[in-house]
């Protein structure tokens, strides 16, 4: 085998270790096992904490506000709701005290899950590496598991909406737009196409930034050390705009979703 071969090979398998999840397989509760009840333990980890580590801030923020000379912390806190709040009021057309948490608690969990990719690529592996753990992937929005998860919920509530809100008149809603009452097979037919994309749209534009943003780093991280800091730099402060794009746009799309669950045509 030539330099250029090993080096080859050596540079795919350094891949395919940065793509490769920290799985538990649920019937046999064994890690590393494969099969259809297996469970991406590194994703479902870090979104957990991802979770508990915006719960505790806010928490703490609450239970620290100050009406006078507020802190740095709760200057940003009331930012980030004022910024929801006011999204929300914009695109929202119903009446729910629901919906201005929720966009607040996705945009916040998304922002944060995103963030995970400018942590350096082999830092998270090499520490678990200590505890004998060979995988382990820190960014949870780069797993379809988990964007559609998020989506199929929201997904839910845009069909509890329908449902609760529309009462009777989604089913003329359904049957009679928008091409009319003699149309109704193609009114239909639209309609579930409508919805069916709902979930979709949510989940893989998240899931598909954020892989090639992933993969990007992984690209990054195979070049010579000496290369690495100027496209590595670039692309990071680069990145942060991405994650905090597609945090907003996770957020407006339900938004607009939910106001249409609550709206007629």
């Amino acid at each position: 085998m030539t330099t250029e071969q090993a080096t080859a090979v050596t540079t795919g398998d350094y891949i395919q270790h940065h793509l490769n999840h920290l799985t538990l397989n649920l019937k046999t509760f064994k890690l590393g096992e494969a099969g259809f009840w297996t469970l991406n333990l590194d994703i479902f980890a870090v979104a957990l904490v991802s979770a508990l580590l915006i719960a505790v801030s806010l928490r703490y923020v609450a239970a620290r506000m100050q009406v006078g000379v507020p802190g740095r912390l709760q200057n940003m806190v009331e930012m980030i709701i004022e910024f929801v709040n006011n999204a929300v009021v914009e695109t929202f057309h119903g009446k729910s005290k629901l919906i201005a948490p929720l966009a607040l608690t996705i945009f916040l969990w998304v922002f944060v899950m995103n963030v995970m990719d400018l942590v350096p690529l082999d830092v998270m592996p090499r520490f678990f590496e200590i505890f004998g753990l060979g995988h382990f992937k820190n960014v949870p929005t780069a797993d379809p598991n988990t964007t559609f998860a998020i989506s199929l919920s929201v997904f839910l509530l845009v069909i509890f909406y329908n449902f609760t809100v529309k009462g009777f008149k989604l089913g003329k809603e359904v049957l009679t737009k928008p091409f009319g009452p003699y149309l109704f097979p193609l009114n239909v037919a639209f309609r579930l196409l409508e919805e069916i994309i709902k979930p979709f749209s949510l989940s893989l534009r998240l899931f598909g930034n954020m892989f090639a943003g992933e993969l990007i780093f992984i690209l990054i991280a195979i070049m010579p050390w000496w290369v690495q800091w100027l496209p590595g730099s670039i692309w990071a402060v680069f990145h942060i705009l991405i994650i905090t794009i597609q945090a907003f746009v996770f957020m407006m799309l339900t938004i607009v979703y939910l106001s249409m669950a609550h709206e007629s045509h």
